[in-house]
């Protein structure tokens, strides 16, 4: 299983985002964690595919509304590509779609098997959590029902062990809700990783790294 989870994009950290994935190809780029944001949604691909096709890749766009209860064609659709690009948004949002879709239960597999590279930032990191509670105080799980349809998910994929705070003493959190909720993760022994812009944390087979 390879991973490249971040607080925001590529860290300072590209370079080991490269290694994982080797030669830039396609990349399967999944903005449905700002649905919720129909006005902002042309903007925050465009904020990810310029970068991504800046560094060689050939970013494009896969909505998973597009395969809602299309579980089937979404894996033989993700089997293509040798990256996946999660983008940022409202994590609660985005576990809703990847279940509406199925993408919970292919991507997992397709990870598992080492078909492809999955490179999630913010929301797109925490879905690979084992728990969503906690992240209510910055994202809004009441966004999901008019969204989605669907009642909010609190259970992460669990293909990490910690949870994930993101941006952490970082200008896009200028009250500090992730620095609180770090601080209430560790008043409460559970096990984190607390995460500025410029971190990320890299799983590769059986290796898992935090790089600071």
């Amino acid at each position: 299983m390879r991973l490249f989870l971040s607080s925001y994009r590529f860290g300072a950290h590209y370079d080991r985002l490269a290694a994982l994935v080797g030669a830039p190809g396609r990349v399967a780029v999944i903005p449905n964690a700002c649905d919720a944001w129909p006005a902002a949604w042309s903007g925050a691909v465009s904020s990810d595919v310029v970068p991504l096709r800046k560094l060689g890749y050939a970013p494009e766009v896969l909505d998973l509304r597009e395969f809602v209860g299309r579980a089937t064609a979404l894996a033989r659709t993700l089997a293509d590509y040798p990256l996946v690009w999660v983008r940022g948004g409202n994590t609660f949002v985005l576990r809703a779609q990847f279940a509406r879709s199925g993408a919970d239960i292919v991507l997992p597999e397709l990870l598992a098997a080492d078909a492809l590279v999955y490179a999630g930032y913010s929301a797109g990191a925490c879905l690979l959590t084992p728990d969503l509670r906690g992240l209510e105080s910055t994202d809004d799980p009441a966004e999901v029902e008019p969204t989605c349809g669907i009642e909010p998910r609190w259970d992460g994929l669990g293909l990490v062990d910690h949870r994930i705070v993101p941006h952490l003493d970082s200008a896009t959190d200028p009250d500090g809700a992730s620095t609180l909720l770090a601080a209430r993760y560790r008043n409460e022994g559970i096990p984190h990783w607390a995460l500025t812009d410029d971190d990320v944390v890299v799983v590769d087979g059986d290796r898992t790294e935090v790089l600071r």
